[in-house]
């Protein structure tokens, strides 16, 4: 079985695969500091939870955009599983051209999902990951990874409402059923929801006069606000992530056998 881990700023996410098969998903908090101990533990006890033997995991594969915690999140996977993690980064195939202006400031989350897109979705994709900042990624149907807007994100951007004002507070990041308001929680769940929609939007349209047409599939966990915002998004998927990485593992190590 491979485990796959996406360390982000937020959130550590992992996801197990059986063969082709994602058999399970699970999540740790970023900003809590834990020693590789710690890490050990909690993904032991968590794959035992999902019924997954810490044996049963022959390969790990990490993405990373937290330098800070990959000390001990490495260490972790050496002493509880016996296992030398694969970590994204140059030195490994991935299929992927980047022709930015800076290629090594391409996160690999990103990365990853440009792989996703590459090798199994195979057309024109923007990829839209909300996550703590939001990212717009342009990817060509030959693997070009070239155009990139980056926003703040949906819960920065509601916690920038409460905390730079004396007395509007945190809200429930949900969509109202009407933008027509009659209370102040309301209020501000149809400002930041429905401008964030209008974001995307303008963002998508103004891409799309440049590049002309693409598919657009969303990612992170805010994404599931606007699965169903008729014409925004094509796709949702919560687990491409995993996807891009089982992509990338299964391309070195197809070139190692």
């Amino acid at each position: 079985m491979l485990l796959t881990i996406d360390a982000g700023n937020t959130h550590i996410s992992m996801g197990v695969f059986d063969g082709d098969d994602l058999i399970g998903t699970f999540r740790l908090t970023t900003k809590t500091p834990r020693t590789s101990d710690e890490f050990g533990l909690c993904i032991s006890s968590l794959l035992e939870l999902r019924k997954v033997h810490v044996e049963d995991i022959t390969d790990v594969i990490i993405s990373s955009v937290v330098p800070k915690i990959m000390y001990s999140l490495t260490n972790s996977i050496r002493k509880y599983l016996k296992l030398e993690p694969m970590i994204i980064g140059p030195e490994l195939k991935t299929g992927i051209q980047i022709r930015t202006e800076n290629p090594k400031a391409v996160g690999a989350d990103r990365i990853v999902n440009a792989a996703y897109v590459h090798h199994i979705v195979k057309q024109a994709c923007l990829v839209i990951d909300f996550g703590t900042a939001t990212t717009y990624d342009y990817v060509s149907a030959d693997g070009v990874f070239e155009y990139t807007v980056i926003s703040p994100g949906l819960e920065i951007t509601a916690r920038a409402l409460s905390s730079e004002t004396a007395k509007l507070p945190e809200v429930e990041i949900k969509k109202p059923e009407s933008i027509l308001a009659r209370n102040t929680v309301n209020g501000m769940q149809a400002g930041i929801v429905y401008g964030y929609i209008g974001q995307v939007e303008y963002i998508v349209r103004k891409m799309r006069e440049e590049l002309g047409d693409f598919k657009v599939i969303a990612t992170g966990g805010l994404g599931r606000v606007f699965e169903k915002e008729p014409g925004l998004i094509d796709e949702y998927d919560p687990d491409l992530a995993y996807k891009g990485m089982k992509a990338i593992f299964d391309m070195n190590t197809g070139e190692q056998k």
